[in-house]
C-alpha cells in the first residue's frame, strides 16, 4: 500500500503545475541584424562605385559610391519593415 502511495505521489510530483504566469517570449527579427545591414550597405556601394567607375571614372565612382550606399540603406530598411509586415503577432 505504501509501494502505490509512494509511486503515485512520484508521479504527481514529477509533472509541472499549470500556473497562471505566462512568460512573454521576445521575438527576433531575422532581417534586422547588424551585419545585415553592413552586408546589404557594402554590396549596394560596391556595385554603384563599380558602375559609376565605367561611366564617369573617379568621380563617377565617388558619386556612384554614395547612391550605392544610400540604395543598399533603403533596401535594408525595406526588408526589415517587409518582415514585420509579413510576421505581425496578434
Amino acid at each position: 500500500m505504501i509501494l502505490i502511495l509512494l509511486i503515485v505521489l512520484s508521479f504527481a510530483f514529477s509533472f509541472p503545475v499549470a500556473g497562471g504566469q505566462h512568460r512573454h517570449r521576445r521575438h527576433r527579427n531575422p532581417e534586422a541584424g547588424k551585419k545585415k545591414a553592413a552586408k546589404r550597405i557594402g554590396i549596394g556601394t560596391a556595385a554603384g562605385a563599380g558602375a559609376g567607375a565605367l561611366i564617369g571614372g573617379r568621380k563617377g565612382a565617388l558619386i556612384g559610391a554614395g547612391a550605392g550606399a544610400g540604395a543598399g540603406t533603403v533596401y535594408h530598411y525595406h526588408k526589415k519593415h517587409q518582415y514585420r509586415r509579413r510576421h505581425r503577432r496578434g
